[in-house]
């Protein structure tokens, strides 16, 4: 086994990136929920949702036989439903808990392990869903720093405690 394996903790990688995601978008608030930029892009509701159900997929692609659910329209339709900034908050918090429980419950060799064949990281590592979790939340925790100087609110240095 790799001792680097065997010590790097995958799941804090995880954690930092929500502590970021969370800094970032403290400035939203409640009144905030149904905001969006334009009429076809998401509220800033929708996006945290958008986001804890991403965790939720790749937690869930790595964990079946048959891989990656890519029924898109129907996982859009799910987060279309969100209202409420604290529900999609409450549904991120329980995203990441599912997700660091499931990297932690998992041995070194378990973590390895290929991912499923399919068009979404076929055969790499399971490990690798954590970078790609890491830089799919950066990317929406940016959206939504540019939704908050839109609603003239300023999202605080992520790195900064």
């Amino acid at each position: 086994m790799s001792p680097k394996l065997q010590s790097y903790d995958y799941a804090a990688q995880l954690l930092a990136s929500k502590d970021f995601f969370d800094r970032s978008t403290r400035v939203l608030d409640e009144a905030d929920s149904e905001f969006r930029p334009r009429g076809e892009m998401m509220t800033a509701a929708q996006l945290v949702a958008h986001v804890a159900q991403t965790l939720e997929w790749f937690i869930e692609g790595a964990s079946r036989a048959e891989g990656f659910d890519l029924n898109f329209e129907k996982h859009a339709r799910t987060v279309a439903e969100v209202k409420s900034l604290a529900a999609a908050r409450q549904w991120l918090q329980a995203a990441y808990d599912k997700a660091v429980q499931f990297l932690r419950s998992r041995s070194a060799e378990e973590l390895a392990r290929p991912l499923p064949q399919g068009p979404v990281m076929g055969g790499q590592p399971i490990t690798e869903i954590v970078w790609a979790m890491v830089e799919h939340t950066a990317h929406h925790r940016g959206a939504l720093t540019v939704y908050s100087r839109l609603l003239g609110k300023v999202p605080p240095m992520p790195y900064a405690g």
